[in-house]
């Protein structure tokens, strides 16, 4: 009974993640997963599956006799340290200077159409 609930814990504590690191805001691991898919990496997003299939069964008394702890245990170590190695400061950090590189280039962009049209024109 106890590695029953070790899942259920388990998964709760992976939705946790997923509200904390990457604000996904669902109430259960598959609606979770399913917006958070895109900032997974493929393999963490099969493995997170695998769980959100196992939420509903390990509810069940009869059905969570099926499920297949050790791999459900080792899918969610593997969705969860991906989870808690996220640096929100350096995503942050990144979008920032992101958004500063390509503002750079849009106007070294207009600088240099502008000085061709200038020259087009024969100011130049």
């Amino acid at each position: 009974m106890s590695q029953e609930t070790d899942i259920q814990t388990q998964i709760a504590e992976t939705i946790v993640l997923l509200r904390k690191k990457l604000g996904v805001r669902d109430k259960t691991l598959a609606a979770s997963v399913r917006r958070a898919k895109r900032r997974l990496p493929r393999k963490i997003y099969k493995q997170a599956m695998l769980l959100a299939g196992a939420e509903q069964m390990s509810e069940h008394p009869k059905l969570r006799l099926t499920l297949d702890t050790p791999r459900l245990e080792q899918a969610s170590h593997d969705v969860q340290t991906h989870l808690r190695a996220i640096n929100l400061a350096d995503r942050r950090w990144g979008w920032f200077l992101g958004l500063l590189g390509s503002l750079a280039f849009n106007m070294l962009a207009l600088t240099t159409l502008l000085l061709v049209f200038l020259w087009w024109r024969g100011l130049i």
